[in-house]
């Protein structure tokens, strides 16, 4: 049995107490408006009932006032006996405390300082906190006690709870402008028999009632392409994916991505869309297209500049991949150079692509600040793109990078089944080398491919990375809203 402080034996003897009076949890509380409705009303309006967590009260003999909060709003509110009743005051005074719920029914003025305020004549009791809310964010200004504690950390830090509203705003202004593009929202197995739709180590579990080895999905992609070549020119998907990958400030193995796929687009044509998508989406929410990260200001608009993948790691190092185009002699030129790649896979096993993205991740990515178009990837990096047409060592691909971080990534999508089939071949391979990212045969979507699809290009954007980006946040784990922690040894913690 968990040990109770002073403080909660207080709150359930006066839960007690409550009972006696009312119920302190009852079912509904019918309000008028919003707390952020009420606070923009004009004074004199009255019977205007809100509810919402007591996060500040101060109780005096006859008159109190109070801090009401939820997501959106704090709202003012103001107690008087002569107005409620001796009873109900007495009640209020005696067993309220702060993290409580009420309702409150009354009229709006506005206080001599100037503060928005519901002077109430009718109070509800619609639930006990048991426990104390901290009396200052002191309490939780360790960054892991926030993500463990995300439902206190959201009562307590505005900061946190205008990350988060500008993370629901970024996800609506997203679905808005794909609808109004004509886009399909559609939706795609999370649980999958081929580890496929990006070269990425998965997850495995067990499905119990078929009796086989299942992996959650990476990405949605060779589902979404499925949808694409059944009729449906135009879709997207937002979901989850998971990626059994390695854990750092802007990783995670368990995160929000929206893909969309559109029939008779080039890569070109996507690099155009995601421009102003996000230039819109970002003048919508904040009123600017200039965004603080950090100590730096990045300038959002204008035309994005496209860069290769060869000269980007030419610029930050003197290995030109067009001269070391294998495995052999890009790990040699690696290794004389003394650059260490951050690979949880000995880059002896790495396929040539998976060698070049970890170093430019290594040398090229850190540096990059401004946004721009990344383009020209190796074919073996990309198994679901289609081949440039004017060098068939590269494919028709482009990430967006901004600040050190890919935002975005898509391409014109591989759309011949023979050449499809031939590249997941090659990346069995390289799997049953070691590997461990490379992606599997899927003849299922093989079989797929074969009743034809049109030109398609596709692209995914990690929500998570963007929102952290945009809210100048320091871990990605910040913008999530209950991220995955390792459970504490001690439960009473």
């Amino acid at each position: 049995m968990r040990e109770l402080s002073e403080q909660e034996k207080v709150r359930r003897e006066k839960l007690e107490n409550i009972r006696e009076f009312c119920n302190p949890y009852p079912d509904r509380y019918e309000i008028t408006h919003s707390l952020f409705e009420a606070s923009k009303l004009e004074d004199g309006i009255d019977n205007v009932a809100v509810a919402g967590r007591i996060v500040f009260q101060r109780k005096m003999g006859k008159m109190s006032f109070l801090r009401l909060r939820d997501i959106d709003s704090d709202l003012q509110i103001s107690l008087k006996i002569d107005l409620l009743g001796e009873e109900t005051y007495k009640f209020f005074k005696n067993n309220v405390d702060i993290g409580d719920f009420i309702g409150v029914k009354g009229e709006i003025f506005t206080t001599q300082t100037g503060e928005k305020t519901l002077r109430a004549s009718e109070f509800k009791f619609l639930g006990k906190a048991l426990k104390p809310l901290p009396e200052k964010f002191h309490g939780l200004t360790d960054p892991e006690l926030c993500y463990r504690h995300r439902y206190v950390d959201l009562i307590m830090n505005n900061d946190t709870r205008d990350r988060f509203r500008i993370r629901m705003n970024f996800i609506k202004e997203l679905r808005n402008y794909l609808y109004s593009l004509g886009y399909y929202e559609i939706e795609t197995p999370i649980l999958n028999n081929k580890a496929s739709g990006a070269v990425a180590r998965p997850f495995v579990s067990h499905h119990n009632a078929l009796d086989m080895d299942v992996y959650l999905r990476i990405a949605p992609e060779t589902y979404m392409k499925r949808a694409v070549l059944s009729g449906m020119p135009k879709v997207f998907e937002i979901g989850r994916c998971f990626r059994n990958e390695g854990m750092d400030a802007t990783h995670l193995q368990d995160f929000t991505m929206i893909e969309a796929y559109q029939a008779y687009y080039n890569y070109e044509d996507n690099m155009k869309l995601i421009q102003n998508l996000l230039q819109t989406i970002i003048q919508n929410i904040f009123g600017t297209l200039t965004i603080s990260v950090g100590d730096k200001v990045i300038d959002m608009s204008g035309d994005w500049p496209k860069v290769s993948f060869r000269d980007l790691i030419l610029k930050y190092s003197d290995i030109d991949i067009n001269i070391y185009d294998t495995c052999e002699k890009l790990i040699k030129k690696i290794k004389d150079d003394k650059i260490e790649l951050d690979s949880d896979t000995p880059i002896e096993n790495l396929g040539y692509g998976n060698l070049v993205d970890y170093l430019y991740k290594k040398v090229a990515r850190p540096h990059i600040i401004k946004p721009i178009y990344l383009i020209s990837h190796p074919i073996s990096l990309s198994p679901l793109a289609r081949t440039n047409d004017d060098d068939n060592s590269i494919t028709d691909r482009f990430q967006l990078v901004v600040n050190g971080a890919e935002i975005v990534n898509g391409y014109s999508e591989l759309v011949d089944p023979q050449e499809q089939e031939r590249r997941l071949i090659e990346q069995a391979k390289l799997k049953e080398g070691g590997d461990e990212e490379a992606m599997e045969m899927d003849y299922d979507y093989i079989g797929a491919m074969e009743y034809g699809m049109p030109p398609i290009s596709g692209w995914g954007m990690g929500i998570d990375r963007i929102v952290q980006l945009l809210t100048n946040s320091d871990n990605i784990r910040d913008v999530v809203m209950f991220p995955l922690m390792r459970p504490l040894d001690d439960d009473n913690n």
